[in-house]
Order: C-alpha cells, then structure tokens, then sequence
C-alpha cells in the first residue's frame, strides 16, 4: 500500500479549476516531485494535502486513513517553505526544538535531539545563533531541521531552494538528497526547476493547468516523453511539424514538410494521418562540415544561423532547407574557447533513429 494516496482530488476557486481531478500516489521512503510552470496547481495541491485549504472533492488518504477533513496541526505532516518561516526571535537551537515542544517531549529528549538534528545539517556550532546571524543557505538548513525533528510520516517541501543563488542551490540539492536518504522520511516536493526535479527526484509528476501530464522517473521524463508539454518543458527540444505516412511494428513513417519522409521508432494508438512532431533533443544531435553531396545522404543540409557557448558545452542553431530550425549540443572537450563552425557554414546534421520521437498535436 502507498504512504500517500491521491483520489480525485478537485479544488477550484470560483471558475477556476486550479486542481482539476488528480490522481497519483507515494511511496513509502520516496522522494516525489511535483513539477510544472507558475499557475500549474502544484503549490494548491501542497496545500491540499498539508491541510491548509480544504478540497472540493476527492480524499486524501495517508498510511491507510483519510485525512481529508482533518485540520493541519492533527496531521503527521511538516512544511519546509522557500521563506524559511523561522522565528527571528528564537536560536537556531529553539526553532529546531519548536515542534518537540508543542507535542511535550521530555527537555533531556529534546536536548539530545535537537543535537542530533544540528550535526546532521552541519550546524553543530550555530545553535546558539539568531536566523538573522545566518547566510540563506545555514536558514535552510535550519528549516530542514526543523521539518525533520519528530520524524513526521510526511515531509512537504514547497520551492525550499528556490531563494539560493545557483552554485549554493547545487550545494544544497546534494545535501536534500542525503537528509532523504538518512531520514528514511517520504518528500513531497515542489518546484519549476527542470533540473532540479531530474537531479533530486525518485518519481516526477508534471503538471499543468491543474492535471498531471506524466508521472514516471527522470530518466523516463526525459527521454520518453508521453505528449509535446513534457518533452517541451523538460529540457531542451527541437521540434519539426509532421504527418504519420505508415506504421509497421516496428516504426514510424514521418512526412516533414521541406525535408521528405523521416522514421522514428513506432508508437502505440498511432494512425496514418495523425498530426504531430517529431521531437529530439539537442545532444542526440550531430553535426558536422558539408562538402560534398554524399555527406548530406543520411542527414539534412543547412546552414549555422547562430551559436551559443556557455563553457562546457555549444549549442549551434541550424536553419534548415524547410525554414525551420534545430539546435545541436556539442561537448568542448579541449582546453579554450572552442569553436568548430562559424554563423553561415554549410553543415549536415543528423541523429540516431532511436533518438526521435513522435508526439501527437493534443487537443
């Protein structure tokens, strides 16, 4: 049986339905993400299930009994926020001990874990700080502490990261993931970060306009998308319209305007005619020099209309003989600026048979 269960779960506030039935469960010891733009529902459906706004249908069932109507403080569940929602006028050491407090845990109890607590967020020596005496990334741990302390059944974690600048953030993932680990305690977490959820997560559900688009690991996310939101939302994606013109068991036959017919692995509940596009991604892109008519056989011809260095990696935008364009990722694997093609040369670009996939126009 799943720790956490999801049933049907609706919420809407006048016209607008901001959680529109949704479904999924947790496991026990799983580290879930829900992901998706602003406005998506994710945050609301936190809510939900912290207890502090009530749905309109649907239950909410956690270790077997409905919580649906029970008030937040009732349910063995803890918020971790992206404020930190510490108490500035309490030690580090006494934010941590708030909830053990408030359930009256015994004070040489409460001592030993609060010590316990500090070393496994490295903060053994700030227990006697104020919040406002710590950089954001010690707040959060903090925070984490404080979420963790009496071992609640669930942890909900509401963009806890997302005040970090980026190199501190990384820090600080690597470190989620340890506290996780150690705990044993089921995350539900929340963020807009695509590569945050692909770094942290054990299962993803992404959402939008108040239903899940997908639920499945990273690795499944990524690189086998269910419909052109997901592909397009996680990570890079290029993009070439299509039309289905045959299907065997084992393929696809794709008409892409300007560029002729192009296959890709077959798909279920696929039809001749269907309307789509077949996606790939930038690093299953190659590209390299045109020179002779024979190089473009397996590959379309074009020309480099822009490129992108950022450090370990290009990206180069080829215009395509359609119009259209598509980005190909190369590695910079030698020491320098490295730059193998300049804007307007001629180049063919190509991928595995494997690496593209077709997704159907959603309604």
């Amino acid at each position: 049986m799943a720790l956490l269960e999801i049933c049907n779960l609706t919420k809407s506030f006048g016209d607008f339905a901001a959680i529109d039935k949704v479904s999924f469960s947790v496991e026990a010891g799983e580290f879930f993400t829900l992901l998706g733009p602003s406005g998506c529902g994710k945050t609301t459906l936190l809510r939900l299930i912290a207890g502090f706004d009530a749905p309109d249908t649907g239950q909410i069932i956690l270790d077997g009994m409905d919580i649906t109507q029970l008030p937040p403080e009732k349910r063995p569940i803890h918020t971790v926020f992206q404020s930190y929602a510490l108490f500035p006028h309490m030690t580090v050491a006494d934010n941590i001990s708030f909830p053990l407090k408030m359930s009256g845990e015994l004070p040489a109890e409460i001592k030993a874990r609060v010590k316990q607590a500090l070393n496994d967020v490295q903060l053994t020596k700030f227990g006697h700080r104020f919040p406002q005496e710590l950089s954001g990334g010690q707040k959060q741990r903090v925070a984490f502490a404080r979420g963790l302390i009496n071992r609640p059944q669930l942890l909900l974690l509401d963009e806890p990261l997302g005040a970090l600048d980026e190199k501190l953030r990384v820090d600080m993932q690597r470190e989620l993931i340890k506290l996780q680990k150690d705990s044993g305690i089921t995350f539900v977490f929340i963020t807009h970060s695509q590569n945050e959820a692909l770094a942290l997560s054990h299962r993803i559900a992404v959402m939008n306009h108040g239903t899940i688009k997908q639920i499945d690991t990273p690795s499944q996310i990524y690189n086998f998308p269910d419909n052109y939101f997901v592909a397009n939302f996680i990570g890079k994606i290029n993009s070439l319209n299509a039309q289905v013109l045959a299907i065997t068991d084992q393929q696809l036959e794709l008409e892409v305007t300007g560029l002729g017919v192009v296959k890709v692995l077959s798909k279920e509940a696929v039809n001749v005619g269907a309307q789509g596009v077949i996606a790939i991604r930038p690093e299953q892109v190659t590209i390299k020099y045109y020179s002779t008519p024979e190089e473009a056989v397996d590959g379309f011809l074009g020309k480099v209309k822009d490129f992108l260095y950022v450090g370990d990696v290009t990206t180069y935008l080829v215009q395509l003989p359609n119009g259209a364009c598509i980005e190909a990722l190369t590695p910079n694997a030698t020491p320098g600026r490295t730059q193998f093609f300049n804007i307007g040369d001629p180049v063919v670009v190509n991928w595995e048979y494997a690496s593209g996939k077709f997704l159907k126009n959603e309604a």
